[in-house]
């Protein structure tokens, strides 16, 4: 395999838990390649350049192309495999602090059908700069970094936890908190919620549990079931028809989440309450 590799040093100083470039590189193909299962201890962000290939961890293999990036999270075995006939090209990323929360394998595989020029533009003057090693030229591939990151997490399917925009993030969380507030007694979903906050549902799950200490759906129903102990106390309704009103599919799923937040059925607090 051709490859050129640029590694950063940690500079002192530097903010933990803030995802960092440890190393950018390009890779062509070359029939010595040693395609077996590796890890490594940051993430990685493949943007395939060029040719065919596949890519295969210990669960799954899929076939990637150009225009794709993968994500590879921190200690997840992987290895890219290419096919003879179209060599595959790559630049990968070595990010720490960053991990994709799409799926359960610790990858992510993003088909980029816009925006991947400009990502291309990017990643080129990263190389660049890295190459040249001229002044101030670890700062400009951290704010390259940056821009790759945030237009990575306007896709569908990235879910980047460690995107450098914990204020945008804590906004979104604080607009759904509200719109549960005043919405919860109407049929919510987490994709409703994350259209609403024009973040990725699985981004948004861990940012406002992160901020909040619960999920978004939890939370929905804490809000409806504080709801419900005023409307056991103060109504005669049917545990049907405040089920119902607070928007629960069906009496069962009421009574169950119920239960399982303050630990008696809805008829028994009824009756203690009164």
């Amino acid at each position: 395999m051709s490859q050129q590799q640029y590694a950063f040093q940690r500079e002192e100083g530097a903010p933990e838990g803030v995802p960092r470039l440890l190393y950018v590189s390009h890779a062509e193909y070359s029939r010595d390649w040693n395609s077996s299962l590796h890890t490594h201890g940051c993430a990685e962000l493949f943007f395939i350049t060029g040719g065919h290939g596949r890519l295969r961890t210990r669960r799954e293999e899929f076939p990637v192309a150009i225009h794709d990036a993968v994500v590879v999270n921190a200690n997840v075995p992987h290895t890219e495999v290419s096919q003879l006939d179209s060599p595959l090209e790559y630049i990968v990323l070595g990010v720490e602090s960053l991990e994709t929360l799409a799926g359960e394998g610790g990858v992510a595989l993003l088909h980029l059908h816009t925006g991947w020029e400009e990502l291309m533009a990017c990643l080129r003057l990263m190389l660049q700069e890295a190459s040249q090693a001229l002044p101030g030229y670890k700062r400009v591939c951290g704010s390259l970094l940056e821009v790759v990151l945030v237009r990575l997490n306007r896709q569908r399917d990235a879910a980047l936890s460690g995107e450098p925009s914990d204020a945008r993030s804590s906004r979104e969380c604080d607009l759904v908190r509200r719109y549960i507030d005043n919405h919860f007694k109407e049929n919510l979903s987490l994709d409703q919620l994350a259209q609403l906050a024009h973040l990725n549902k699985y981004y948004l799950a861990h940012a406002f549990r992160r901020e909040f200490g619960v999920s978004p759906i939890n939370y929905l129903i804490s809000r409806r079931i504080e709801e419900s102990r005023f409307l056991l106390r103060e109504t005669d309704h049917t545990l049907s028809l405040i089920a119902h009103i607070l928007g629960f599919s069906s009496l069962s799923y009421f009574s169950q989440c119920f239960r399982r937040v303050e630990g008696i059925s809805p008829m028994e607090y009824r009756k203690r309450s009164r």
